[in-house]
Protein backbone atom coordinates (compact mmCIF):
# COMPACT_ATOMS: atom_id res chain seq x y z
CA UNK A 1 0.00 0.00 0.00
CA UNK A 2 1.22 3.50 -0.85
CA UNK A 3 1.86 5.96 1.98
CA UNK A 4 -1.13 8.05 3.04
CA UNK A 5 -0.58 11.77 2.43
CA UNK A 6 -2.43 14.96 3.40
CA UNK A 7 -4.10 17.68 1.32
CA UNK A 8 -1.03 19.95 1.51
CA UNK A 9 1.13 17.12 0.09
CA UNK A 10 -1.29 16.66 -2.80
CA UNK A 11 -1.18 20.37 -3.61
CA UNK A 12 2.63 20.25 -3.67
CA UNK A 13 2.46 17.25 -6.02
CA UNK A 14 0.24 19.22 -8.40
CA UNK A 15 2.80 22.01 -8.62
CA UNK A 16 5.71 19.62 -9.10
CA UNK A 17 5.00 16.24 -10.67
CA UNK A 18 1.64 14.61 -9.87
CA UNK A 19 1.33 10.84 -9.66
CA UNK A 20 -0.94 8.87 -11.98
CA UNK A 21 -3.54 8.13 -9.34
CA UNK A 22 -4.96 9.46 -6.06
CA UNK A 23 -7.73 8.40 -3.71
CA UNK A 24 -9.50 11.21 -1.84
CA UNK A 25 -11.07 10.03 1.42
CA UNK A 26 -11.70 11.36 4.91
CA UNK A 27 -14.20 13.52 6.76
CA UNK A 28 -13.90 16.93 5.09
CA UNK A 29 -15.82 16.83 1.80
CA UNK A 30 -15.53 20.60 1.25
CA UNK A 31 -11.74 20.38 0.97
CA UNK A 32 -12.03 17.46 -1.45
CA UNK A 33 -14.22 19.56 -3.76
CA UNK A 34 -11.70 22.40 -3.68
CA UNK A 35 -8.82 20.01 -4.40
CA UNK A 36 -10.73 18.54 -7.36
CA UNK A 37 -11.32 22.02 -8.80
CA UNK A 38 -7.63 22.86 -8.38
CA UNK A 39 -6.56 19.63 -10.09
CA UNK A 40 -8.89 20.25 -13.03
CA UNK A 41 -7.69 23.84 -13.43
CA UNK A 42 -4.01 22.88 -13.15
CA UNK A 43 -3.97 19.82 -15.38
CA UNK A 44 -6.56 20.36 -18.11
CA UNK A 45 -4.77 23.31 -19.75
CA UNK A 46 -5.43 27.02 -20.17
CA UNK A 47 -7.33 26.76 -23.45
CA UNK A 48 -11.03 26.19 -22.69
CA UNK A 49 -11.58 24.24 -25.88
CA UNK A 50 -8.75 21.82 -25.15
CA UNK A 51 -9.69 21.64 -21.47
CA UNK A 52 -12.96 20.03 -22.55
CA UNK A 53 -10.97 17.01 -23.78
CA UNK A 54 -8.49 16.94 -20.87
CA UNK A 55 -10.98 17.14 -18.00
CA UNK A 56 -12.88 13.83 -17.92
CA UNK A 57 -15.52 13.46 -15.22
CA UNK A 58 -17.01 10.05 -14.40
CA UNK A 59 -19.28 8.74 -11.68
CA UNK A 60 -22.85 8.32 -10.59
CA UNK A 61 -25.19 5.37 -10.84
CA UNK A 62 -24.16 4.54 -14.41
CA UNK A 63 -20.40 4.44 -13.78
CA UNK A 64 -18.52 1.31 -14.80
CA UNK A 65 -14.78 0.51 -14.62
CA UNK A 66 -14.87 0.03 -18.42
CA UNK A 67 -15.65 3.75 -18.77
CA UNK A 68 -12.54 4.49 -16.74
CA UNK A 69 -10.42 2.21 -18.92
CA UNK A 70 -11.71 3.92 -22.09
CA UNK A 71 -10.98 7.37 -20.65
CA UNK A 72 -7.48 6.32 -19.57
CA UNK A 73 -6.56 5.04 -23.02
CA UNK A 74 -7.24 8.37 -24.77
CA UNK A 75 -4.15 10.65 -24.86
CA UNK A 76 -4.46 14.31 -23.80
CA UNK A 77 -4.98 16.99 -26.43
CA UNK A 78 -2.59 19.93 -26.59
CA UNK A 79 -1.25 19.15 -23.12
CA UNK A 80 1.18 16.78 -21.42
CA UNK A 81 -1.38 15.50 -18.92
CA UNK A 82 -5.11 15.09 -18.53
CA UNK A 83 -7.20 14.61 -15.39
CA UNK A 84 -9.88 11.95 -14.89
CA UNK A 85 -12.05 12.33 -11.79
CA UNK A 86 -14.37 9.63 -10.49
CA UNK A 87 -16.95 10.68 -7.89
CA UNK A 88 -20.11 9.27 -6.32
CA UNK A 89 -18.88 5.74 -5.54
CA UNK A 90 -20.05 4.24 -2.25
CA UNK A 91 -17.39 1.66 -1.44
CA UNK A 92 -19.30 0.52 1.65
CA UNK A 93 -22.11 -0.87 -0.50
CA UNK A 94 -20.12 -1.88 -3.59
CA UNK A 95 -20.46 -5.51 -4.61
CA UNK A 96 -17.33 -7.65 -4.50
CA UNK A 97 -17.37 -8.29 -8.25
CA UNK A 98 -17.65 -4.58 -9.06
CA UNK A 99 -14.76 -3.77 -6.72
CA UNK A 100 -12.55 -6.42 -8.32
CA UNK A 101 -13.39 -5.02 -11.75
CA UNK A 102 -12.45 -1.51 -10.59
CA UNK A 103 -9.16 -2.73 -9.11
CA UNK A 104 -8.35 -4.42 -12.43
CA UNK A 105 -8.94 -1.12 -14.22
CA UNK A 106 -6.76 0.78 -11.75
CA UNK A 107 -3.97 -1.78 -12.22
CA UNK A 108 -3.61 -0.40 -15.78
CA UNK A 109 -2.71 3.11 -14.56
CA UNK A 110 1.01 2.59 -15.14
CA UNK A 111 0.40 1.96 -18.84
CA UNK A 112 -0.98 5.47 -19.31
CA UNK A 113 1.43 7.88 -17.57
CA UNK A 114 -0.20 10.92 -19.19
CA UNK A 115 -3.24 10.58 -16.87
CA UNK A 116 -3.90 11.78 -13.36
CA UNK A 117 -6.84 9.71 -12.07
CA UNK A 118 -8.54 10.94 -8.90
CA UNK A 119 -11.16 8.77 -7.20
CA UNK A 120 -12.96 10.96 -4.64
CA UNK A 121 -15.28 9.46 -2.02
CA UNK A 122 -17.75 11.17 0.30
CA UNK A 123 -17.00 11.05 4.02
CA UNK A 124 -19.36 8.15 4.76
CA UNK A 125 -18.62 6.07 1.66
CA UNK A 126 -15.33 4.40 2.60
CA UNK A 127 -14.32 2.80 5.89
CA UNK A 128 -10.63 3.76 6.35
CA UNK A 129 -10.08 1.50 9.35
CA UNK A 130 -8.06 2.70 12.34
CA UNK A 131 -5.39 5.03 11.02
CA UNK A 132 -2.47 5.20 10.85
CA UNK A 133 -1.68 1.72 12.18
CA UNK A 134 -4.58 -0.39 10.92
CA UNK A 135 -5.99 0.73 7.57
CA UNK A 136 -9.02 -1.21 6.40
CA UNK A 137 -8.69 -4.03 3.87
CA UNK A 138 -10.50 -1.88 1.29
CA UNK A 139 -8.24 1.13 1.78
CA UNK A 140 -5.22 -1.16 1.53
CA UNK A 141 -6.45 -2.66 -1.75
CA UNK A 142 -7.15 0.72 -3.32
CA UNK A 143 -3.85 2.01 -1.96
CA UNK A 144 -1.96 -0.49 -4.09
CA UNK A 145 -2.77 1.64 -7.16
CA UNK A 146 -3.82 5.07 -5.82
CA UNK A 147 -2.03 7.36 -3.39
CA UNK A 148 -4.50 7.83 -0.50
CA UNK A 149 -5.08 11.48 0.45
CA UNK A 150 -6.71 11.89 3.86
CA UNK A 151 -8.87 15.01 4.14
CA UNK A 152 -9.20 15.33 7.90
CA UNK A 153 -11.47 17.70 9.78
CA UNK A 154 -9.68 20.96 10.50
CA UNK A 155 -9.02 21.91 14.10
CA UNK A 156 -11.10 24.83 15.42
CA UNK A 157 -7.95 27.00 15.37
CA UNK A 158 -7.29 26.32 11.66
CA UNK A 159 -10.96 26.78 10.84
CA UNK A 160 -10.96 30.17 12.56
CA UNK A 161 -8.22 31.38 10.21
CA UNK A 162 -10.15 30.07 7.22
CA UNK A 163 -13.32 31.78 8.50
CA UNK A 164 -11.52 35.12 8.72
CA UNK A 165 -10.39 34.84 5.08
CA UNK A 166 -13.96 34.09 4.02
CA UNK A 167 -15.33 37.13 5.84
CA UNK A 168 -12.70 39.27 4.11
CA UNK A 169 -13.59 37.71 0.75
CA UNK A 170 -17.11 39.10 1.22
CA UNK A 171 -15.81 42.53 2.26
CA UNK A 172 -16.31 42.17 6.01
CA UNK A 173 -13.76 42.33 8.84
CA UNK A 174 -14.00 39.85 11.71
CA UNK A 175 -11.78 39.67 14.77
CA UNK A 176 -10.01 36.39 15.63
CA UNK A 177 -12.34 36.06 18.64
CA UNK A 178 -15.39 36.43 16.41
CA UNK A 179 -14.03 33.83 13.98
CA UNK A 180 -13.69 31.34 16.84
CA UNK A 181 -17.23 32.19 17.92
CA UNK A 182 -18.46 31.59 14.34
CA UNK A 183 -17.02 28.06 14.42
CA UNK A 184 -18.47 27.37 17.88
CA UNK A 185 -21.89 28.71 16.88
CA UNK A 186 -22.23 27.33 13.34
CA UNK A 187 -20.29 24.07 13.68
CA UNK A 188 -17.23 22.70 11.87
CA UNK A 189 -18.85 21.64 8.58
CA UNK A 190 -17.08 23.83 6.01
CA UNK A 191 -19.97 23.80 3.53
CA UNK A 192 -22.30 25.12 6.24
CA UNK A 193 -19.71 27.60 7.49
CA UNK A 194 -19.22 29.06 4.01
CA UNK A 195 -22.97 29.55 3.63
CA UNK A 196 -23.45 31.07 7.09
CA UNK A 197 -20.48 33.44 6.69
CA UNK A 198 -21.97 34.70 3.44
CA UNK A 199 -25.32 35.34 5.13
CA UNK A 200 -23.71 37.20 8.03
CA UNK A 201 -21.56 39.27 5.66
CA UNK A 202 -24.55 40.31 3.54
CA UNK A 203 -26.48 41.19 6.69
CA UNK A 204 -23.62 43.38 7.96
CA UNK A 205 -23.13 45.14 4.61
CA UNK A 206 -26.88 45.72 4.21
CA UNK A 207 -26.76 47.74 7.44
CA UNK A 208 -24.01 49.99 6.16
CA UNK A 209 -21.21 48.39 8.16
CA UNK A 210 -18.12 46.31 7.30
CA UNK A 211 -17.24 44.87 10.72
CA UNK A 212 -19.16 41.83 11.98
CA UNK A 213 -20.22 41.37 15.59
CA UNK A 214 -21.39 38.45 17.71
CA UNK A 215 -24.92 39.83 17.61
CA UNK A 216 -24.86 39.78 13.78
CA UNK A 217 -24.05 36.06 13.87
CA UNK A 218 -26.86 35.32 16.32
CA UNK A 219 -29.33 37.21 14.11
CA UNK A 220 -28.28 36.08 10.63
CA UNK A 221 -26.73 32.62 11.12
CA UNK A 222 -28.31 29.33 12.12
CA UNK A 223 -26.73 27.53 15.09
CA UNK A 224 -25.40 24.06 14.34
CA UNK A 225 -27.66 21.21 15.37
CA UNK A 226 -25.27 18.51 14.21
CA UNK A 227 -23.37 16.38 16.67
CA UNK A 228 -22.01 12.89 16.81
CA UNK A 229 -24.72 10.98 18.69
CA UNK A 230 -22.57 7.84 18.54
CA UNK A 231 -19.60 9.57 20.22
CA UNK A 232 -21.89 11.15 22.81
CA UNK A 233 -23.49 7.79 23.61
CA UNK A 234 -20.06 6.14 23.84
CA UNK A 235 -19.00 8.71 26.42
CA UNK A 236 -22.15 8.02 28.44
CA UNK A 237 -21.98 4.19 28.34
CA UNK A 238 -18.22 4.16 29.03
CA UNK A 239 -18.85 6.40 32.06
CA UNK A 240 -16.64 9.18 30.74
CA UNK A 241 -18.89 11.67 32.46
CA UNK A 242 -16.58 14.65 31.96
CA UNK A 243 -16.51 14.12 28.18
CA UNK A 244 -20.28 13.57 28.04
CA UNK A 245 -21.00 16.71 30.07
CA UNK A 246 -18.65 18.73 27.83
CA UNK A 247 -20.57 17.57 24.75
CA UNK A 248 -23.87 18.39 26.44
CA UNK A 249 -22.58 21.88 27.34
CA UNK A 250 -21.73 22.45 23.67
CA UNK A 251 -25.22 21.31 22.63
CA UNK A 252 -26.78 23.65 25.18
CA UNK A 253 -24.71 26.51 23.78
CA UNK A 254 -26.03 25.69 20.30
CA UNK A 255 -29.58 25.48 21.64
CA UNK A 256 -30.20 21.94 20.45
CA UNK A 257 -33.54 20.80 21.86
CA UNK A 258 -33.17 18.36 24.80
CA UNK A 259 -35.87 16.08 23.40
CA UNK A 260 -33.90 15.72 20.14
CA UNK A 261 -30.70 14.92 22.07
CA UNK A 262 -32.41 12.29 24.20
CA UNK A 263 -34.14 10.66 21.23
CA UNK A 264 -30.82 10.32 19.38
CA UNK A 265 -29.03 8.92 22.43
CA UNK A 266 -31.88 6.49 23.10
CA UNK A 267 -31.82 5.28 19.51
CA UNK A 268 -28.07 4.58 19.60
CA UNK A 269 -28.25 2.93 23.05
CA UNK A 270 -31.03 0.59 21.91
CA UNK A 271 -29.18 -0.24 18.69
CA UNK A 272 -26.00 -0.95 20.66
CA UNK A 273 -27.87 -3.22 23.05
CA UNK A 274 -29.56 -5.17 20.25
CA UNK A 275 -26.37 -5.56 18.19
CA UNK A 276 -24.39 -6.51 21.30
CA UNK A 277 -26.96 -9.13 22.31
CA UNK A 278 -27.04 -10.70 18.85
CA UNK A 279 -23.25 -10.68 18.72
CA UNK A 280 -23.09 -12.47 22.07
CA UNK A 281 -25.44 -15.13 20.71
CA UNK A 282 -22.89 -15.93 18.01
CA UNK A 283 -24.37 -14.15 14.99
CA UNK A 284 -21.99 -12.60 12.47
CA UNK A 285 -22.07 -8.98 11.39
CA UNK A 286 -23.68 -10.00 8.10
CA UNK A 287 -26.43 -11.95 9.89
CA UNK A 288 -27.09 -9.07 12.30
CA UNK A 289 -27.23 -6.65 9.36
CA UNK A 290 -29.96 -8.73 7.73
CA UNK A 291 -31.89 -9.29 10.97
CA UNK A 292 -31.95 -5.60 11.96
CA UNK A 293 -31.96 -4.17 8.40
CA UNK A 294 -28.90 -2.15 9.40
CA UNK A 295 -25.90 -1.45 7.16
CA UNK A 296 -23.11 -3.92 7.84
CA UNK A 297 -20.57 -1.11 8.29
CA UNK A 298 -22.65 0.35 11.13
CA UNK A 299 -23.12 -3.11 12.62
CA UNK A 300 -19.33 -3.44 12.74
CA UNK A 301 -19.00 -0.12 14.56
CA UNK A 302 -21.66 -1.14 17.08
CA UNK A 303 -20.10 -4.57 17.66
CA UNK A 304 -16.73 -2.96 18.41
CA UNK A 305 -18.32 -0.52 20.85
CA UNK A 306 -20.53 -3.16 22.49
CA UNK A 307 -17.44 -5.27 23.17
CA UNK A 308 -16.07 -2.42 25.34
CA UNK A 309 -19.18 -2.16 27.54
CA UNK A 310 -20.48 -4.93 29.87
CA UNK A 311 -23.89 -6.22 28.69
CA UNK A 312 -25.50 -5.37 32.03
CA UNK A 313 -24.43 -1.74 31.66
CA UNK A 314 -26.01 -1.55 28.21
CA UNK A 315 -29.23 -2.99 29.60
CA UNK A 316 -29.07 -0.44 32.42
CA UNK A 317 -28.58 2.32 29.84
CA UNK A 318 -31.72 1.22 27.98
CA UNK A 319 -33.75 1.39 31.21
CA UNK A 320 -32.18 4.75 32.11
CA UNK A 321 -33.16 6.17 28.71
CA UNK A 322 -36.73 4.95 29.24
CA UNK A 323 -36.86 6.65 32.64
CA UNK A 324 -35.34 9.82 31.17
CA UNK A 325 -37.98 9.86 28.44
CA UNK A 326 -40.74 9.74 31.07
CA UNK A 327 -39.00 12.47 33.10
CA UNK A 328 -38.58 14.62 29.96
CA UNK A 329 -42.35 14.77 29.53
CA UNK A 330 -42.64 16.42 32.93
CA UNK A 331 -39.63 18.73 32.54
CA UNK A 332 -40.31 22.46 32.53
CA UNK A 333 -38.76 24.05 29.44
CA UNK A 334 -35.35 23.43 27.92
CA UNK A 335 -33.49 23.99 31.19
CA UNK A 336 -35.40 21.16 32.85
CA UNK A 337 -34.82 18.96 29.81
CA UNK A 338 -31.08 19.46 29.94
CA UNK A 339 -31.24 18.56 33.63
CA UNK A 340 -32.84 15.23 32.73
CA UNK A 341 -29.97 14.42 30.38
CA UNK A 342 -27.38 15.47 32.99
CA UNK A 343 -29.05 13.04 35.43
CA UNK A 344 -28.90 10.31 32.78
CA UNK A 345 -25.17 10.91 32.26
CA UNK A 346 -24.41 10.79 35.97
CA UNK A 347 -26.66 7.82 36.77
CA UNK A 348 -24.71 5.21 34.82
Amino acid sequence: MKNIIKEADFRRDLKANPAVGYLFFGEEDYLKSNALRLARKTLSGEDEGLAYFNDIRLGGADFTPDQLLDAMATPPMGSDRKVITVTGINFNTMRTGDLEHLLEALSELGNYPFNVVIVSTDSDCLDPGTLPKRPSKLLTELGEYLIPVNFEKNTPAKLAGWVQKHYLHHGVDASPELCHFTVAYCGRDMYILASEIQKVAFYVLSHGRNVATEEDIKIAAIPAVEYDAFAFTNAITERRRGDALDILADLKFRRVEPLFILSEVSRVVCDLAMVGSLGESGKTAAEISIALKMHEYRVGLYLRQASKVPPERLRAAVLACREADAAMKGALGSAGGYGVIEKLICSL
